[in-house]
Parts: structure tokens; sequence; C-alpha cells
């Protein structure tokens, strides 16, 4: 009898252990998703250097690592899902977030890379003014430095940034990311709106137009499948303007251009300015990281 019992309580133990492994791996199996970030949304960039004869860097001896870079821009709801407001004028899931400054976007990328399990790429001092900084408008002044190690979110950087919206490796030379007709691949005043807009730039026909972004991947996309690097919202990178009229710390740089724009503004080469504090309905970005 006493043989009976022992044998009876093996074989619960067994039983419950059975049944409890299943559970515990599938915690474990939990985990690890929870910790791996997805790249269904990101291009891998193949590096080297600047095939695209209108670049701005062809011919300058720059090499380019291998790096990932979002296939569209960040949408409303990718904000939304981190950060959990939306500040943009323009609602709408699929539209890209807009009316955010270069310091949100810093943010935003940190809080992503902790939200997928990676590591944060940005180090952020708030109550430390950016030595670098020489903005008398810019009253934010985060110092922000990087962790060239981690595997989180950034923005490109931007020999980066076109050298993707160039076509990489497989770069056709166009004027613009992907084509050189504009209205294949680009959103700006004169197409963006309910019908098309000619003549000269005129922001009461743009406003009575009903101008404005567009959901993201509308157009055609660029030789790397990177959809509105021309046009729709002008894209933070992580570098300060410089050239002969402005000395670097004024401004970040803005590429792309957006709506609002003309199409000189579209051209993968063209390099535009704005405050690292401000925003506007066309301001967004897209995110990068290493590989």
């Amino acid at each position: 009898m006493k043989k009976l019992g022992i044998f009876c309580l093996i074989a619960m133990s067994l039983i419950v252990s059975s049944c409890s492994q299943p559970k515990n791996e599938n915690k474990a199996e939990t985990a690890k998703q929870e910790n791996t970030a997805s790249t269904d949304d990101l291009v891998l960039v193949q590096g080297g250097t600047f095939v695209n004869t209108k670049s701005n860097y062809f011919n300058r001896n720059v090499t380019i690592a291998d790096f990932y870079i979002g296939k569209y821009e960040v949408t409303q709801q990718e904000w939304i899902d981190v950060m959990g407001g939306n500040p943009s004028q323009f609602k709408g899931s699929k539209l890209p977030v807009e009316m955010v400054s270069w310091y949100d976007v810093i943010e935003y990328c940190n809080k992503r890379s902790v939200k997928e399990g990676l590591t944060p790429y940005y180090k952020v001092d708030i109550d430390k003014p950016d030595p670098a900084n020489k903005s008398e408008i810019d009253t934010v002044k985060w110092t922000v430095t990087v962790n060239e190690g981690a595997n989180g979110y950034r923005l490109p950087n931007d020999a980066e940034w076109e050298y993707a919206a160039g076509g990489g490796q497989s770069s056709k030379s166009f004027k613009y990311s992907g084509s050189d007709n504009a209205d294949d691949v680009a959103w700006g005043w004169r197409n963006a709106g309910d019908k098309p807009l000619d003549g000269d730039w005129n922001w009461p026909a743009i406003e009575n137009n009903h101008t404005q972004t567009k959901e993201v991947g509308l157009k055609k996309p660029n030789e790397l499948g990177l959809y509105d690097m021309s046009g729709n919202v002008r894209e933070w990178v992580w570098d300060w303007f410089q050239d002969e009229n402005y000395a670097s710390g004024l401004f970040r740089i803005v590429r792309g251009g957006g709506w609002i724009g003309d199409v000189v503004n579209n051209e993968s080469t063209y390099r535009g300015k704005f405050d690292a504090n401000g925003f506007g309905p066309d301001q967004g970005f897209r995110v990068s990281r290493n590989k």
C-alpha cells in the first residue's frame, strides 16, 4: 500500500511536470518574441561608394556601411503605438506623422527601441545645453550623443539618406528618388490636392485645393523599394546643416521635400534646413538601424 502511494505521487508529479512544461516554454518563447524587433518594414541597404552621378557625394570618396532604413515614412499609427498621442494636423493611421520636432523624433527612436527590446541608440541629457547648438530660436537644446554599437532605432545621417534615396548600388541616377518624373514618385503642392495645380506657388490656392499629406506608399518606390523619399513630408536626418552662408549648429538638415514644397525640393540631392525644435504639417521622418 505504501509502495502504491509512492507510485501515485511519482505519477502525479510527472503529469504536473508534463503539463506545465509547454506553458513555461510558451512563456519563454513569448518573451523571446517580445525582445526581437521586426525588420519587415525596413530595407537592408547594401553599402558602398556612391554610384549615383547626380549625388552631392559622388566622386568624394565617401563609403557607406550596410544599414537598415524604413521602407516608409513613420506613420501616425506607428507613432501612437510608441508615444501614445498623435500631434499630426492631418489625421489618418496610414498618413505620415507630422508636427514633430527633431527632439520628438529622437525621443521616439529611443522609446521604440526599448519597446522592441533593442538598445537605445541615443543618450539624451535634457539638463545640459548642447554646446554645439548655436541657435537663438531653439530653446530646447538637449545634448544628444550616440551609442555607436547600439542596435536601436535612429535617424539616418545625411549621407546615408542621400545614398538610399539615390538608389544605393542599384542607382539609375534619377533626379528624384526613383524617377526623372516627379509625379511618378513625389507628392508636392502641385499634385497633392483635389486637382493638379500649375503656375507659381500660391498658398491660398494650395489651401483651397485641400492639399495635404497622403498615405505612405501610394507612389512608385525607388530602386531599393523605398517609398516617398521624394515629397509627402520633409524628413529629419541626424546632421547639422552647414554651407557657405550658415555655420553648423543653427539648423538640422531635412530631406526629400514635402507636400507644401515645389519639385526642386523633391530632388534627392536637395538639402533643406529647419530649427531642431521646429515642427510643421509637412515635417516627418523615417527610421534607420545599424546592420
